[in-house]
């Protein structure tokens, strides 16, 4: 099964961010309900090792961090794979990503080793003809400074992810709350 774990998002972010995204038209847009912060993409694990997981995340007290989105970014430089509004770190968020990816590893998960960078991808892109590189190119410099009130995240998720030519459908498993 196809997993990550995540922060959810306030419903009326999740709506200003989807409006933001639709002002490409390259591009697949990933829809409001969708959108999410990803703490540790966990791949493709067996039933029995997520369940491991959740133990190990139900017994977690973690702080509730401060979530501040600013700005919008690509993945991929000249080569844009991805959108995304930034999420700036912090010192909470930072601990609840490092011991969820403990908690992962210490049921058999292997993660990978990249750095993380908290973000919400709003497009992703194939391949970038170069009338759509300047199109997304004007949407970062007109919305680029993009900015939303800071508030605390209330929970974090497991959730798995179903694959699909349109959209990934998102399944939440289990829901994990955080201390304020």
């Amino acid at each position: 099964m196809r997993a990550f774990v995540g922060l959810p998002l306030p419903d009326d972010l999740t709506d200003r961010l989807e409006i933001l995204a639709m002002g490409l038209r390259s591009g697949r847009a990933v829809p409001a309900e969708n959108m999410h912060i990803t703490l540790a993409f966990l791949d493709d694990q067996s039933e029995d090792v997520l369940a491991e997981l959740h133990d190990e995340l139900s017994s977690l007290h973690l702080r509730a961090p401060e979530i501040e989105i600013k700005g919008l970014d690509v993945f991929g430089g000249d080569k844009p794979r991805l959108l995304f509004a930034n999420v700036e770190p912090n010192e909470a968020l930072i601990a609840l990503h490092k011991k969820i990816r403990q908690a992962a590893r210490s049921v058999g998960i292997e993660l990978s080793h990249e750095r993380f960078r908290p973000h919400v991808t709003l497009r992703r892109f194939n391949r970038l003809h170069p009338g759509e590189h300047q199109e997304l190119e004007h949407l970062i410099a007109l919305q680029g400074a993009f900015a939303w009130p800071k508030f605390h995240a209330q929970r974090f998720e497991m959730v798995q992810s179903v694959l699909s030519h349109e959209v990934a459908q998102y399944e939440t498993l289990a829901s994990y709350p955080l201390a304020p």
